[in-house]
């Protein structure tokens, strides 16, 4: 027969660790501690407490940006306000006749010029034999070329990205066609301006059309296959060579 020893049992229980803080305990976590700045010079307290506050019941801010693009790269830099794009106008100089043209006021015109048009997955910027009297720049989007291969087949010819620009020849060559067709691949940005406006510029500014004259007579002198000068090479021997 087993005895239970009531009081035993209370001072068991009484030994127990308590199941909840204590009122101190509980005041010391409830209660945050704040250390003095050790550094206010770098400290953001003390800038706040520099910066000339003013209570305004609405208002808006505007993050100054710094402008950075590096003609020569060969892509085609632009700014973006909204939903409208620019062409930066001195990267106007990526295009082949405008390469080295330093006339900022003929380039902003230029800039202005340009017509910004969007373009939906599968829509043609240009079909094969068509006038090509414009010059397209791509903003953003994906282009490809599209033309005839060595069987007669429609193969890809090359892909356009941001930045890249195609139909410069527009503006030095009259009567042109367009030798592929450019499909947008994905949504597309493309800045266009048409040869019309390029003409009406180059008609009331000398420095430009002394600047084309000069990029024709260069294009006139014969070149390799890359584009680089042609040097004429002659090679021969007189007699015949003793052979060891």
């Amino acid at each position: 027969m087993t005895v239970t020893d009531p009081v035993g049992s209370e001072q068991v229980e009484s030994e127990q660790a308590p199941s909840s803080l204590g009122r101190a305990a509980a005041r010391t976590l409830a209660t945050t501690t704040k250390s003095v700045p050790q550094m206010q010079g770098i400290s953001s307290r003390w800038l706040l407490k520099l910066l000339p506050w003013v209570e305004v019941a609405a208002g808006s801010y505007r993050v100054n940006r710094r402008l950075s693009y590096a003609v020569g790269d060969g892509r085609v830099t632009f700014t973006t306000t909204g939903a409208q794009v620019r062409v930066i106008p001195p990267e106007l100089g990526e295009l082949a006749p405008l390469r080295g043209f330093d006339d900022e006021d003929v380039l902003t015109e230029l800039a202005d010029r340009f017509t910004q048009r969007e373009y939906a997955p599968g829509d043609a910027l240009v079909e094969f034999g068509s006038p090509a009297d414009e010059v397209h720049l791509l903003a953003h989007g994906k282009i490809t070329k599209i033309g005839t291969g060595a069987y007669g087949d429609q193969v890809v010819l090359g892909t356009l990205a941001d930045g890249d620009h195609f139909g410069d020849s527009a503006l030095i060559d009259d009567g042109g066609i367009w030798e592929f067709t450019a499909k947008a691949v994905t949504t597309c940005t493309v800045l266009s301006l048409p040869r019309t406006a390029f003409d009406d510029v180059l008609t009331r500014s000398e420095t430009l059309r002394a600047h084309l004259a000069d990029y024709r007579a260069r294009g006139a002198a014969a070149s390799n296959d890359h584009g680089e000068a042609e040097i004429s090479l002659a090679s021969g021997h007189d007699g015949e060579p003793v052979l060891p």
